[in-house]
């Protein structure tokens, strides 16, 4: 763990070294496969193990952290993308691959196109984060691949069972799609909306710890996990609707400032982390993949190590122009408002998108989770091959998004995407009015007000009236600073500073209940209240 640890480190910093030029996921897999063979440090990975201990609180994060609208304004896409294009994949590649590779069954080909049709949200995340993509085509990737795990895993569940029992059942398999699906979204939301009731409660009993709270965020996508599997439920969605609630609950401000910040500081830590390790581990298991494989071609009838590569170089070229095909009917059956189809489409956009959908470690942790034996006693089929061809894909797929994305993207027109510095701007402006509105009955309230707190009141009220003056006045302000002197500011000056700040708090509260701002922007403001609060609420310096 240490190693890894270190190589998090190493691997941010070869990746700065080459100015980005290498996608960091690349640079991550490259150097674990040198930890992996020049030192005792390679680990066998369990795929069990592997999905319990990094999916969930990656994906509980990425649903968290996703833009709620932007997802429902792309569901149709989004969920086409996550079950339709992963079904249409599967079929797409498991028939041909069978004809390509006859020694291998066909159950356990679909079992290989179940393992690559999923794309990974960690990896896609990766790829493009320096490259320009369009706003919209990012949701739509992001959204995509916190979906389809679920419909891929369901899909290789069912080829195993075939490959090892000889029997398919269509109406069984559609049936265990929708309870997994439905079972793990809404064991995911309850479980998140459950102990965020009882840790509200609990802390307006004995105050809130702000470690417990964070610690208790960090349990929670375990928990939907676990309890998702053991219903027999998608522990992927079940993980990822546990996030999306709790962003749901964040922007009801019932946790204290200084709890939201340590626990989005701890938490950014643990994505760094947990995404970079993923990789390393990746790229330690290559080594050990490779050394099998000889003897397993030789054992399976296949002909060469280098016609190996050609079927993964082949499988990576059609999952591409299958994502393609798939795009492409979205765009041309879509009809804008009721009206005609689309006229034109930007083959480079969809060409993108088509080479974005890169695969990850998912993949080969859901290779390598085949079973040894059958019912029989006999070896799994081809099974050592399956792994070597995911983990081909994986980095195939990475090489083309890092070769292709940014030389597709350049220059491209990106579609209009909507405006949202106008909503920002009414929303401080309108908690700026709120704040105002609070100092003013805090001074009407006191009956014969004190000169000291007379004056903390002009001044308070003088800076926000500066802040509305200049936010009315310029659409691309961003709010004033209000901390300037506050290490000599009189204890009533503070108090009403910190009124002011709670009431900035509740209008975008409101405002983000009844639906006025995103979540997004709302996070952003009750981010920004919350640091200046606890600036105020810390001990001033002393001499």
């Amino acid at each position: 763990m240490l190693v890894l640890l270190l190589g998090v480190v190493v691997s941010h910093w070869i990746a700065g070294t080459l100015r980005d030029r290498v996608a960091l996921p690349l640079v991550q897999i490259a150097l674990g496969a040198a930890i992996g063979l020049i030192g005792p440090f390679s680990v066998t990975l369990d795929p069990e193990l592997f999905f319990v201990l990094f999916l969930p609180p990656l994906l509980f994060l990425d649903g968290w952290r996703v833009p709620t609208e932007d997802l429902s304004d792309n569901a149709g896409t989004v969920l086409s993308l996550a079950f339709g294009l992963v079904f249409f994949t599967v079929l797409g590649i498991g028939y041909p691959l069978h004809i390509l590779v006859p020694e291998m069954p066909l159950p356990v080909c679909f079992a290989l196109a179940a393992v690559v049709s999923p794309t990974d949200v960690v990896a896609a995340g990766a790829m493009v984060a320096n490259v320009p993509v369009p706003r919209r085509m990012l949701r739509i990737l992001q959204g995509e691949a916190l979906f389809n795990d679920a419909s891929g895993l369901v899909c290789l569940r069912l080829a195993v069972a075939a490959t090892m029992t000889g029997a398919f059942h269509f109406w069984d398999a559609l049936a265990e799609l929708a309870w997994t699906a439905i079972g793990g979204v809404l064991i995911g939301a309850a479980l998140t909306w459950a102990v965020s009731g009882a840790k509200t409660w609990v802390s307006s009993q004995l105050g809130e710890v702000t470690s417990t709270q964070i610690i208790i965020s960090l349990l929670v996508p375990y928990g939907a996990y676990l309890i998702a599997d053991g219903a027999g439920c998608s522990a992927v969605l079940a993980a990822v609707s546990a996030g999306m609630m709790m962003s749901r609950l964040e922007v009801r401000g019932i946790t204290l400032p200084m709890t939201r910040l340590r626990r989005t500081t701890v938490w950014e830590t643990l994505q760094f982390t947990l995404n970079g390790i993923i990789f390393l581990l990746l790229g330690e298991q290559l080594p050990n993949v490779l050394s099998h494989i000889n003897a397993s071609v030789a054992e399976d009838g296949h002909r060469s190590l280098a016609w190996l590569g050609g079927c993964i170089a082949v499988i990576t070229v059609a999952l591409a122009l299958l994502r393609f095909v798939w795009v492409t009917a979205i765009i041309r059956l879509r009809r804008p408002g009721g009206g005609a189809l689309r006229p034109r489409t930007n083959w480079r956009l969809v060409a993108a998108m088509s080479v974005a959908g890169v695969r990850g470690a998912v993949t080969l942790a859901g290779a390598m989770s085949l079973p040894l034996k059958g019912y029989d006693g006999a070896a799994f089929p081809a099974r050592d091959v399956v792994i070597v061809m995911a983990a081909g894909v994986i980095v195939t797929s990475l090489v083309l998004a890092n070769l292709a994305l940014p030389r597709l993207l350049r220059g491209v027109t990106s579609p209009v995407e909507p405006d949202g510095t106008k909503a920002a701007l009414e929303a401080r402006i309108q908690a700026t009015q709120a704040a105002l509105a609070a100092v003013a009955t805090a001074g009407a309230q006191r009956a014969n007000p004190q000169t000291e707190f007379i004056a903390a009141a002009a001044l308070v009220t003088g800076d926000y009236q500066r802040r509305l003056e200049h936010l009315s006045g310029h659409a691309e302000a961003a709010p004033k600073d209000d901390r300037g002197g506050m290490e000599h500011a009189r204890q009533d000056e503070r108090t009403l500073r910190l009124l002011a700040l709670r009431a900035e708090r509740a209008a975008v509260i409101g405002m983000a209940r009844k639906r006025h701002i995103s979540n997004d922007l709302a996070r952003t403001l009750m981010r920004e209240t919350d640091l200046a609060e606890t600036y105020y609420l810390s001990p001033p310096e002393t001499a």
